[in-house]
C-alpha cells in the first residue's frame, strides 16, 4: 500500500528520533545500515525530509549529520509522507482509479472507506515520539533482520 520511499522515509524518521540528537548527529551510512535501505536511495529520502526542516534537520561538515528537534519529534507521521509527498495514500482510491467517489464508486470503495478514515486517523494523531515510545518499550522491530528483535 506504501510506496517504497514512504516505507523508507518512515523508518529513517523513528530510527533517527531513536538513535540521534542535536548533540549526536547521525550519518547516511548509518542510517542506511539501521533502516536496511540502499544507501543512495536513504540519501534521496532524507533530502526530502530535510527540505526546509519539515522533518529532519541536518548539518553539513565533518561534524554533521541529521537529527530531529523536539518540534519535529511531535509531528504527526502524515507529515512524514508530505514531505516524501505520499500523503495521498491514505485519500486515494485503493484500486488507484481517478475518479472514485460516492457517486461513482469503486467495487470496492464501500468496504474501503471505514478503513482509509482509520488510517488517515491513524496518520493525523500518532505522533512520531509515540512510535518511538512504543518501540522503546520493546515490543517492535524497525530493520528487516529475521527472528531479531533488539532495540536500536
Amino acid at each position: 500500500m506504501l510506496s517504497k520511499t514512504a516505507e523508507y522515509a518512515l523508518r529513517a524518521t523513528i530510527y533517527i528520533a531513536l538513535k540521534g540528537s542535536e548533540e549526536n548527529k547521525l550519518g547516511i551510512e548509518e542510517i542506511a545500515l539501521g533502516i536496511d535501505s540502499p544507501k543512495s536511495f536513504t540519501a534521496k529520502i532524507l533530502q526530502l525530509l530535510t527540505q526546509n526542516n519539515r522533518v529532519i534537520s541536518s548539518v553539513r561538515g565533518p561534524n554533521g549529520g541529521f537529527y530531529l528537534t523536539d518540534r519535529a519529534r511531535k509531528l504527526p507521521v502524515k507529515a512524514i509522507l508530505e514531505a516524501v509527498e505520499e500523503a495521498s495514500v491514505i485519500t486515494k482510491c485503493v484500486l488507484g482509479l481517478k475518479e472514485c467517489s460516492e457517486t461513482r464508486p469503486c467495487p470496492m470503495h464501500t468496504q474501503y472507506k471505514s478503513i482509509k478514515k482509520q488510517l488517515k486517523q491513524m496518520f493525523e494523531k500518532t505522533s512520531i515520539q509515540q512510535l518511538v515510545d512504543e518501540f522503546n518499550k520493546g515490543n517492535y522491530f524497525i530493520d528487516n533482520l529475521k527472528g531479531v528483535r533488539k532495540p536500536c
